[in-house]
């Protein structure tokens, strides 16, 4: 393994930021209409304040310190035996290594051992083998309202934690 994991932080929140913004709209692009890439992106490439402080959202970094991936989950509000997924990102340059997965692993087991049982996300389009890979089955489409009210056609996927 190239590359350590550990939590997040709102130090890098700045580098999360870069990251979202320098990924998603190259892995994005296949499968929405530039229309909705053009109101979304500004949205969802930004890092969230509260999962960079919440100790359950992770952070792969190089030996030299560079951020290539981060991913995490936060539990639900209402149902402490459900976890959410949340903003799984990995670097352009190190797709298909392994790192998505190893921030998955994390999150399962961090899930886990906070006592949840099942794990849902909201998947984009262009994730949803990535996710079934890592156990999720699909449910069905849905519309994720992000701020301003922009409408994010999305999946949603759950697993079952053994």
């Amino acid at each position: 393994m190239d590359y350590t994991i550990r939590p997040g932080t709102p130090a890098d929140t700045s580098q999360v930021d870069a990251l979202l913004a320098r990924t998603y709209p190259a892995l994005l692009k296949a499968d929405y209409a530039p229309s909705v890439l053009v109101t979304a992106i500004p949205v969802i490439s930004r890092a969230r304040p509260e999962l960079m402080r919440c100790g359950t959202y992770y952070v792969a970094l190089t030996h030299g310190g560079n951020l290539v991936g981060a991913g995490g989950w936060t539990p639900d509000k209402s149902d402490p035996t459900l976890g959410h997924i949340r903003h799984v990102v990995t670097d352009l340059d190190y797709l298909r290594q392994g790192i998505a997965g190893v921030l998955m692993q994390t999150s399962f087991q961090s899930a886990q051992e906070a006592g949840c049982t099942k794990m849902e996300c909201w998947s984009t389009l262009t994730a949803e083998r990535f996710y079934q890979s890592q156990g999720f089955q699909t449910v069905g489409p849905m519309d994720v309202t992000l701020m301003g009210g922009i409408s994010f056609p999305a999946l949603r996927m759950e697993r079952d934690l053994p």
